[in-house]
């Protein structure tokens, strides 16, 4: 069976070394790296390691080496790249919800960074499903050189299982002995219950996501602390486990509670439940104050414009990507030793869903 290829005939090593060192200068000529290290005085093996694991030369050389790439006009070829790693050079992102502007962002910041360093990436959508996240976690192992999971649901000890065979970061979620990046929603939750407890709000509710969101809980539990601490009334209605769109029902339910405020999971809730209680004629902030989480597009020019906790999602994105690289180049397989854990901080936009207690 013949495959087309002219270096089908050549044996591995051979094959090797002719992708390894051609490539195409923008001048038209073919540059090698034996040239770029003619140009530097320094051995072959010194620039490939300076092209493919950076953080193993010093930086003098590495700029040497680098200044001396541009000017031959070195452009590394990503087959050959592939081909001496035994790599990929792909790297999949998993999303719970394309749909939802949260991960615009996020995904922006992780395929940046990835084109970067020569990388393509493959976007799954999970469509909030459990079962397509477990197939996912099953199939991609194997097909790409690491993973990034994003607002994951799956059990821990799933996740933990992928993280021994392949490089693995998650983001928004903590689970011991797997690299993560996490949003710290849950600090700044206590500056958003501060704020309405000094608008004169005493009844609270927070009006949770899906019971198997990580992010979820800590948000619950630094709002529950805050709430004690301050002498204000919070109480948690949910989890709502209910697809997009969903918001009328947690308006309804913060509506029947009584509330004269309330903290929404996500934004997608926030401003779906604005939309509902002008349905019903209540006017917010007079009779309900709304706060949502993200700072999604569309949270500042919503009606009125939504109260949330805004955070540098392109730069999460590009921090977990910038993890999982090290990985794949300090361990190809198998799990880091020492996980490292990365915490962005998230901070009050104070809009107008909030407002001072009207008395009735």
């Amino acid at each position: 069976m013949q495959s087309g290829s002219d270096t089908d005939d050549m044996p591995k090593h051979a094959q090797r070394d002719k992708m390894r060192d051609i490539t195409t200068s923008p001048r038209g000529g073919t540059v090698t790296i034996s040239d770029v290290a003619r140009s530097v005085g320094v051995a072959t093996s010194t620039v490939s390691r300076a092209l493919s694991t950076p953080n193993r030369i010093s930086e003098p050389m590495r700029k040497r080496i680098f200044a001396a790439a541009a000017e031959l006009g070195y452009v590394p070829n990503p087959q050959a790249k592939a081909l001496t790693s035994g790599r990929t050079l792909r790297v999949a992102l998993l999303v719970p919800d394309i749909t939802n502007p949260y991960f615009f962002d996020l995904i922006r910041g992780t395929q940046s960074q990835l084109k970067q360093h020569g990388y393509r990436h493959i976007l799954v959508d999970s469509e909030n499903s459990l079962e397509v996240e477990a197939a996912a976690l099953a199939e991609l192992p194997g097909s790409v050189d690491g993973l990034i999971v994003m607002g994951a649901h799956p059990p821990f000890e799933r996740l933990l299982e992928v993280a021994d065979r392949t490089p693995l970061v998650v983001i928004n979620r903590e689970i011991e002995g797997i690299p993560s990046v996490v949003v710290d929603t849950p600090t700044a939750m206590a500056e958003v219950v501060a704020h309405l407890a000094s608008l004169g709000h005493t009844d609270i509710a927070y009006l949770a996501g899906r019971q198997s969101s990580w992010s979820c809980q800590m948000r619950w539990q630094a709002i529950e602390a805050a709430s004690i601490r301050l002498g204000v009334r919070c109480r948690k209605i949910g989890p709502f486990d209910l697809p997009m769109p969903a918001g009328a029902a947690e308006a309804d339910a913060a509506l029947e509670a009584g509330v004269t405020a309330c903290i929404f999971f996500n934004d997608l809730l926030a401003i779906r439940a604005l939309q509902r209680f002008a349905a019903l004629g209540i006017v917010v902030p007079d009779r309900m104050s709304v706060v949502g989480c993200d700072d999604i597009f569309g949270a500042d020019f919503c009606n009125p414009p939504l109260t949330t906790l805004t955070a540098p999602t392109e730069q999460v994105g590009r921090v977990a990507t910038d993890m999982l690289l090290r990985q794949i180049q300090e361990q190809p397989t198998g799990q880091v030793k020492n996980p490292y854990r990365v915490k962005v901080p998230a901070r009050l936009t104070i809009r107008s869903s909030t407002g001072v207690r009207k008395t009735r």
